[in-house]
């Protein structure tokens, strides 16, 4: 079998400060020197194994998924913040859950949100200024947030309570960050109390979620918004979501369904603004054609640029940079052993710039992306994870990212002085401080 090279404590303790602030430089310095997996020591019994091979990540994700479970990094450290939702469950517990929720999101389904969709994205490019230069992540993090908002709750009135539980879920992010790349002072945050005052964040949350709800209840009548069909789905047994459970559901699509899309719509409009001339062509596709809201297929179908430029904007930034895994046995995969309890780490971010079959990996070419090209993607390409957990938003993730990029095209040009984007590893890659320019079309 082969043999893993490890990173030791002190390496990991040595370069704390900037795994702190971003560790994917961390990350790819270790990938260079060791290859395409190795393992870091991160505590005195705890080992962490990192990968980019493409054999391991379609292996555990995919063929030999059954064999592994989410980590505690999820089950647990996120979970005590979100509840136990289909982001962090496992088990029986997750498929139930899985198979109740599913129908909600079926494309079919989705085609009733899209007006709804469409009327969230105009209003918050309302503010939009023209001539100067605006924060993209703030404007699009909004955004994104309002269309969850008003998929759920179909309600004109909530802007103020959205932006109290926004400013919940980022202020326990960054918390959360703290816990997982600092364990050492995990007994330091119990102990000064931070943990407890985070923790009492998410119940504010959950008691903020629970009035919403209960307000749609009282009032009764049918919305045809997310709330309702999570409010309508039934168990196989004719039962309904209790409660607490619903509010977990509800608290995890605020969670991840705003910020993963906020920041994958930030790195597009930052990478067009970059390159003019594919803007341009994007510019020519959307003005040519309209987004209707009674059959998604046929207006979806005509955005193919705009389609291709949003995956290789999460090729070259995916939201969820980093999948996790446990091994629930002794398993043995592209040659190594992993023994039963093994935590493994897997880089989307350095399988999606992997130079063996990426070419100029570093480069925007939504061209890549065209439909013929696609079939030979399937091992390095996860920008909504794989298997049976792939994230079950992606559809509506996509609408939203292609309405809200023709929307600015079309109306806008748009440029920006930063030669690249610094990014942010917290719980997904975020962008820090992209400004856009936005010029009114003639």
């Amino acid at each position: 079998m082969r043999q893993l090279t490890t990173v030791s404590q002190w390496e990991v303790i040595r370069n704390r400060k900037r795994i702190l602030a971003n560790p994917l430089p961390f990350h790819s310095e270790n990938f260079q020197k060791y290859g395409d997996t190795f393992r870091v020591k991160v505590g005195p019994h705890q080992t962490i194994v990192f990968t980019r091979d493409p054999e391991i990540v379609q292996q555990v994700l995919q063929k030999q998924q059954k064999k592994f479970r989410k980590s505690t990094l999820q089950t647990k450290d996120l979970a005590k913040y979100i509840g136990q939702g289909l982001l962090t469950a496992e088990g029986d517990h997750w498929k139930t859950q899985r198979r109740m929720i599913q129908p909600a999101f079926h494309k079919k389904k989705l085609v009733g949100l899209i007006s709804t969709m469409h009327e969230a994205i105009k209003e918050e490019l309302g503010r939009i200024r023209l001539n100067e230069e605006q924060d993209i992540f703030s404007l699009m993090g909004d955004l994104a947030f309002q269309v969850v908002a008003k998929s759920l709750f179909s309600k004109s009135d909530i802007r103020e309570k959205m932006r109290e539980l926004q400013h919940i879920t980022e202020t326990n992010q960054k918390m959360l960050i703290r816990e997982m790349r600092q364990p050492y002072l995990v007994w330091w945050f119990k102990l000064s109390g931070q943990l407890r005052k985070h923790l009492n964040y998410s119940e504010d949350s959950r008691v903020l979620l629970n009035e919403l709800i209960e307000d749609r209840v009282r009032r009764g009548g049918e919305e045809d918004d997310l709330l309702d069909m999570l409010l309508n789905a039934t168990y196989e047994d004719g039962t309904h979501m209790e409660r607490k459970q619903l509010i977990d559901e509800v608290l995890i699509l605020f969670t991840a369904g705003h910020e993963t899309t906020a920041n994958a719509l930030s790195f597009a409009l930052f990478l067009l603004a970059k390159h003019p001339e594919i803007q341009e062509q994007v510019y020519e596709e959307v003005s040519s054609n309209e987004i209707t809201h009674d059959d998604y297929l046929s207006w979806l179908s005509k955005f193919n640029l705009t389609q291709q430029c949003i995956e290789e904007a999460m090729r070259l930034y995916p939201p969820v940079y980093v999948i996790d895994r446990m091994a629930k046995e002794d398993i043995e995969i592209s040659g190594y052993r992993f023994k039963k309890g093994s935590m493994l780490l897997m880089s989307v971010y350095e399988l999606h710039r992997y130079k063996a079959f990426w070419e100029s990996p570093e480069s925007f070419q939504p061209e890549r992306f065209e439909k013929e090209k696609k079939k030979e993607m399937g091992p390095y390409y996860y920008p909504f994870g794989a298997g049976p957990r792939m994230c079950i938003g992606n559809n509506f993730a996509m609408y939203e990212m292609v309405i809200t990029i023709s929307e600015i095209v079309k109306k806008y040009k748009i440029s920006t002085p930063y030669p690249e984007v610094e990014v942010v590893p917290l719980i997904s890659l975020k962008p820090k401080a992209v400004s856009i320019r936005f010029e009114k079309r003639q």
